[in-house]
């Protein structure tokens, strides 16, 4: 059942409008219903039965991206990110049917054996040739079903089989791994641990861990998203620091004293570090990358540069690179549309969003392009893929730079 809606919060809106230049959602309507005023004028009303419940009213609430901009910048310290979160669980209690779709999604990605599955079936989708047969050939069209093909990251190997296991006994970190990096970023899981390893710190990868539960939590499913939170503080408590390479999930497990209250809630929050941050504090003065001549274009996630921070780090530590030149993606550092499982279910509010940023692809034409959060990267690299700009390789900062250190055997490697 949805907790009451936090009127006392909403109500910290004095609906200055500060907000308004920053909201990506407004930027592309001009609608006062898809500012976060707007929306917080909607859920107040929604709350206080002053205002009836719409499919007009869903869709202003069901297009907000998630990305906290407004809170950066809000004289008043408004907590809107509690607020969508909460008045989306509001129109679960009216609307019931609205949840179908994240709570299957969410059974997949929650349960570790659904999420292996799809991931054998992903791989041997690519692996038998069957996709490129039907981009080939177009038999999936143009429409919806070609645009959710053309998300699927390239699978090279089986999936699960990049990251080793972790240390066995005391451990400096533990690694978040979380359900979608599990599935489709096990590169990134496996550089994170390498780097960690280098710089001869013991990593533990808990078993028990799952779901951060973003899915849930910004779907209104607030007691399937505390199901994982509390999943994710056993697997955690003990560890000094929680690490996790996809902001996303780390700017969710921040959260979970909104979930689990400050004892347990509060407990897990002070354990997440940004990895980057966490790195770069400890790197010694004799690792030294190897060199690369090459152009590489910086995307900062709205999760990291609103809520877990660490932006600096990830430049920091591609400095590291000799010869390497960086450069801003977008300057305007706007949202490219991602917002977890909005550009599937918003698909032409993200590709707009990300036009942008396939236009400074274009213009910039850097070899790589970084993204700290793994649905940006998914979605920037779809994006690259449709417009046909080959050239940049999308990847995680610690990738790269875990592949410019080569191959060698980290020390304090488990």
């Amino acid at each position: 059942m949805a907790a009451p809606f936090p009127i006392a919060d909403a109500d910290l809106c004095v609906k200055c409008g500060l907000c308004l230049p920053h909201c990506p959602t407004y930027g592309l309507t001009q609608h006062e219903g898809d500012s976060p005023r707007g929306r917080i004028a909607l859920m107040q009303g929604l709350a206080l039965g002053s205002i009836p419940l719409t499919p007009k009213m869903e869709l202003h609430l069901d297009g907000c991206l998630g990305c906290r901009s407004c809170e950066s910048v809000c004289p008043a310290k408004v907590p809107y990110g509690r607020l969508i979160d909460a008045g989306r669980a509001a129109l679960n209690t009216q609307h019931p049917a609205r949840t179908r779709l994240p709570r299957l999604i969410g059974a997949v990605l929650t349960r570790r054996e659904l999420r292996r599955a799809a991931g054998l079936a992903l791989w041997l989708y690519q692996a038998s040739g069957l996709q490129g047969l039907l981009q080939r050939w177009r038999l999936l069209g143009h429409g919806r079903l070609a645009r959710l093909d053309s998300l699927l990251p390239p699978m090279a190997a089986l999936p699960f089989s990049a990251r080793g296991a972790g240390a066995d006994g005391p451990a400096d970190a533990a690694l978040f791994t979380g359900c979608v990096s599990d599935l489709a970023d096990g590169d990134t899981l496996a550089a994170a641990q390498r780097l960690l390893q280098r710089l001869g710190l013991r990593v533990a990868v808990p078993a028990d861990q799952g779901c951060c539960g973003a899915l849930h939590q910004h779907a209104g499913l607030t007691e399937e998203a505390r199901a994982c939170m509390q999943r994710n503080a056993a697997a955690f408590d003990g560890y000094a620091a929680v690490l996790g390479t996809a902001s996303g999930c780390s700017a969710t497990l921040l959260d979970a004293p909104d979930l689990l209250g400050q004892a347990q809630g509060g407990a897990l929050r002070a354990r997440v570090q940004d990895i980057h941050a966490y790195l770069l504090r400890r790197w010694p003065a004799g690792l030294q990358p190897q060199p690369l001549r090459a152009r590489v274009a910086i995307h900062e996630p709205c999760t990291q540069r609103n809520v877990t921070g660490g932006g600096d780090a990830v430049r920091a530590l591609l400095r590291l690179i000799p010869g390497i030149e960086l450069m801003e993606l977008d300057r305007r550092q706007a949202c490219c549309g991602a917002a977890g499982s909005h550009f599937i279910t918003h698909a032409e509010d993200a590709d707009r969003l990300l036009q942008p940023k396939l236009e400074a692809s274009r213009a910039l034409q850097p070899d790589y392009i970084v993204s700290s959060n793994i649905g940006c990267s998914l979605h920037l690299a779809a994006g690259l893929r449709r417009a046909g700009l080959k050239g940049p390789e999308v990847l995680h900062p610690l990738a790269l730079l875990d592949r410019q250190l080569g191959p060698g055997a980290p020390p304090g490697a488990a």
